[in-house]
């Protein structure tokens, strides 16, 4: 693995040193996306480069199990990188439910503190409830009319279906 981390380019390097735990506590949630980008395009750039590589010598070599072999690099810096963005995932998500439980914490103080000192209604018993009524039900109502229509179309169209089948 040292080795591998040896011919890194430094630019490779340095992504893969920002993924330390220690260096990703350090970021807050907008740089570590950013940071998350960068590591997903390095990963998806070796990726890509290892698959077309390996495709190409397929040809030459007349397998693909033949072809991995010459093509190690490719996939270990995947690999190297892959590792990172796993590292880079997991300290996103924890800090994006921090985040979430911060905003959520303010937003009920926030709601508390707009809340009247009136006491609330106390709620009817389920028997008590009375159900709305319906104002369009008379025979000639457009509304009644469009949602009869559209309950027939839609049976139809069921039917249809059925039919085709």
């Amino acid at each position: 693995m040292n080795a591998l981390l040896n011919s890194l380019t430094e630019a490779e390097l340095a992504v893969v040193r920002e993924t330390d735990r220690e260096r990703l506590a350090e970021l807050d949630e907008d740089a570590l996306v950013e940071l998350h980008t960068r590591v997903r395009r390095t990963r998806n750039k070796y990726v890509k480069l290892y698959r077309r590589q390996a495709s190409t010598r397929v040809a030459e070599v007349g397998a693909r199990g033949k072809a991995r072999p010459k093509n190690r690099r490719s996939a270990q810096k995947a690999e190297v990188f892959e590792d990172a963005l796993a590292r880079v995932s997991r300290a996103l998500a924890t800090a994006a439910r921090r985040s979430a439980a911060e905003l959520r914490a303010e937003r009920i103080a926030a709601a508390r503190e707009q809340r009247g000192t009136a006491p609330r209604p106390a709620a009817r018993p389920r028997s008590e409830t009375v159900a709305p009524q319906r104002t369009d039900l008379s025979p000639m109502s457009p509304a009644l009319r469009k949602r009869q229509a559209s309950t027939l179309a839609k049976g139809a169209r069921r039917q249809a279906r059925r039919d085709t089948r």
